[in-house]
């Protein structure tokens, strides 16, 4: 959701700035506090924030636009190169017990795409050979066993248990 809501800023600010050459501080600026909003209301954590859009701000200002880029999607490209780096930078895979089977559980807030996650990481597993299986554990929340069963459906040959 936090990728979402980041996605629908930018592509406003960069229709706003659209046909410039240059990217000004003032049209950074706007784009940089759009970012930082999205990410506060993702609840990324104010220091990360601010530290982040610090790094962006350093690397987007005065930047010339490539040729085949727009200001904004400069500035996005700078953008999406900072999250990868904060997030990590490399791939990471999951680590398979010798002896099935192995457990992930997903945790985040409410409405954070954990079953929508759980859907797509049961996809991508099935289709390297595994059989998932998607256990709903959410007894409190109303839907949401059968909205983890029509997500599983999705993907197709997809195990579930209540």
């Amino acid at each position: 959701m936090a990728f979402e809501g980041l996605s629908s800023r930018l592509q406003e600010i960069t229709r706003k700035i659209r046909g410039k050459a240059r990217i000004t501080e003032s049209d950074l600026k706007e784009m940089l506090r759009e970012v930082k909003l999205a990410l506060l209301e993702a609840d990324v954590n104010y220091m990360i924030v601010k530290e982040f859009i610090k790094t962006i701000q350093e690397k987007a200002l005065g930047q010339d636009v490539l040729k085949s880029l727009t200001p904004g999607q400069q500035v996005v490209k700078v953008v999406k190169d900072e999250l990868v780096e904060l997030l990590g930078g490399t791939e990471s895979k999951i680590n398979f017990t010798p002896n099935p089977p192995t457990i992930i559980m997903l945790v985040g807030l409410q409405g954070s795409g954990k079953t929508t996650t759980a859907g797509k990481l049961a996809n991508l597993l099935r289709k390297q050979g595994k059989k998932p299986l998607l256990v709903a554990c959410d007894v409190y929340r109303p839907a949401a066993i059968k909205q983890l069963q029509v997500v599983g459906k999705r993907t197709k040959h997809t195990s579930f248990c209540k």
